[in-house]
């Protein structure tokens, strides 16, 4: 290669890389050693492919995790025999195959225990702190003791709370009214119900003085608004709230048929659906009843009359002619007036002339029956109910008869409660169903949970198999075949020196080499005795070497 191919200030050994390698594996012993060295990085690479594909997948159990937690949690770990690892962001992986067994195991040993140290934070606070910090840090303590509060729920794996607090100022109309914002971190598959996310609304703001129940936004992971919008009426609630409960009457019913049927067809041989009218309106009413003929409670009164053959006043007007008549009595008008002071009794056996009443003057006072009923009819009655049951008829077998068709009919009219009186429908057919085959199948074989692993086993092994096929042992032949070849050689470079021997040329020895009158003749003497003394020639070029 020119000088002019080599770029100024590069010194000249560096110029071309791809010679200096291609220069390196001529030498005779990279030569010797390479098929060596190709043979141990295909075994590495079969290695590193069997750890690759035979380690099961990790999952992360603990994304971040104090000092302290990270050392009793990896060793709950190894006390019950499950591998772990802490990447370089500091996260704590299991395989994906341990992570149910190890989050069962932690919760158990209650870890990790180092969590955000609530009202202890203020504790570690220093002397001399200044006001806003000592703030800053009653506001993160309060939240994180409201954040501990609410993950005590089921439902709740993680909750972070954010209060914002403005600070009270002298002035009323620049305070400012305190907000706070929780996000939670839900189990899989589950949900918070309208009453679940009241209970924490209120839980929050009661936490908080000054806080309103309107003031709480509460978010899932998923970035979902849990809690209702300012101006949402409750009507919208209440509408839900209906629309669930009719379900669960349906579902109750549902359950009630596939629990008779389920015996008598077979799982999977029929479908039901329930459709029920529910009355959820809430009636009262209140009545007052009274009787049109009374009771006489009281009576105050009077009433003046005379006998048919009473004296009649008369004479000369004198003393006597004008006394005053005597005092009257009030009887009942059936009875007979008394007699008058000095009147003659009348006589036994005949009949007292009736009196006769003149006037009368009563006051009376009567009781009137009354009742009062009160009804309230509380919401959930069912007006209406509809049943529809289809049957699946078995390909196999022959169809369902009538009669057949009409006792189950029968059985689920009975088990729904039916009334004929407020319109009940039970309607029951049977038909083929479509996809039956698949249905008789079962679950595919590609579903299962085994395949996966089976398959990063069986491709791991066809990894280390190939490289052993295809790299390791056309290398191992090569070696063996370089080591047969040099057998012979070695025989054939024997009996080449014993051949010139046996000619009658005598064996080099040190002294004839010493003895050599010229360069050449040197030369070949020490070939010479090289052909005839390998071992000592070998000696001597390693005591060259050393010296």
């Amino acid at each position: 290669m020119s000088n002019a191919l080599i770029p100024s200030g590069m010194p000249e050994r560096f110029a071309n890389p791809l010679q200096q390698v291609s220069g390196l594996l001529a030498q005779p012993a990279v030569r010797r050693s390479l098929p060596m060295i190709l043979m141990v990085g295909l075994l590495a690479a079969a290695a590193l492919a069997w750890m690759s594909f035979s380690t099961a997948p990790q999952k992360v159990l603990f994304a971040s995790l104090a000092d302290a937690d990270k050392a009793s949690v990896t060793q709950a770990l190894e006390q019950g025999n499950i591998a772990s690892k802490i990447d370089d962001a500091g996260a704590l992986t299991v395989d994906e195959d341990d992570y149910a067994r190890a989050k069962m195991l932690l919760a158990g040993q209650g870890l990790p225990k180092a969590t955000p140290g609530g009202y202890a934070i203020l504790d570690q606070l220093p002397m001399g702190v200044s006001r806003a910090v000592e703030g800053e840090r009653l506001r993160q303590a309060r939240e994180t003791e409201i954040a501990r509060s609410i993950q005590e729920i089921d439902a709740v794996a993680e909750a972070r709370v954010h209060l914002a607090t403005p600070e009270a100022s002298v002035f009323i109309r620049d305070n400012a009214a305190p907000s706070a914002s929780v996000i939670l971190k839900l189990q899989p598959g589950r949900a918070l119900s309208d009453a679940q996310v009241g209970s924490i609304i209120n839980l929050v703001a009661s936490s908080v003085p000054g806080l309103k129940s309107d003031a709480v936004t509460i978010v899932d992971q998923m970035g979902g608004l849990l809690t209702k919008a300012a101006g949402e009426s409750s009507l919208g609630a209440a509408g839900d709230e209906r629309i669930a409960y009719q379900r669960r009457i349906e579902e109750k019913y549902r359950a009630q048929v596939v629990q008779l049927l389920t015996p008598l067809v077979g799982a999977g041989n029929f479908s039901t659906e329930v459709q029920a009218d529910v009355d959820l309106d809430e009636t009262q009413a209140t009545r007052e009843s009274y009787d049109k003929q009374g009771a006489l409670r009281a009576e105050q009164g009077n009433w003046t009359g005379n006998q048919a053959d009473a004296a009649q006043p008369g004479g000369i007007p004198g003393a006597l002619s004008n006394t005053p008549p005597p005092a009257s009595t009030v009887t009942a008008p059936n009875q007979a007036a008394p007699a008058a002071p000095g009147a003659t009794p009348p006589a036994p056996g005949t009949a007292a002339a009736p009196a006769v009443k003149q006037s009368d003057q009563f006051a009376r006072a009567y009781d009137l029956g009354k009742e009062v009923s009160v009804t309230r009819a509380a919401p959930g009655g069912v007006k209406k109910l509809s049943v529809a049951v289809l049957l699946r008829d078995i390909e196999t077998a022959k169809p369902r008869s009538t009669v057949e068709i009409q006792q189950i009919t029968q059985l689920v009219q009975t088990a729904v409660g039916y009334t004929q009186a407020r319109g009940d429908q039970v309607t029951v057919i049977s038909r083929k169903f479509a996809g039956a085959a698949a249905l008789d199948q079962g679950q595919a074989w590609y579903d299962n949970a085994w395949l996966p692993i089976i398959a990063r086993n069986v491709t791991a092994i066809v990894i280390a198999l190939l490289v052993l096929l295809l790299g390791v042992r056309p290398l191992a032949k090569a070696l063996m075949k370089k080591r047969d070849d040099a057998g012979p050689r070695l025989a054939l470079g024997r009996d080449m020196g014993g051949t010139a021997a046996a000619a009658g040329q005598p064996p080099v020895g040190i002294d004839q080499i010493a003895g050599a009158q010229n360069y050449d003749e040197r030369i070949g003497m020490v070939r010479g005795f090289t052909r005839d003394n390998p071992a000592r020639a070998a000696l001597a070029v390693r005591d060259m070497i050393k010296s």
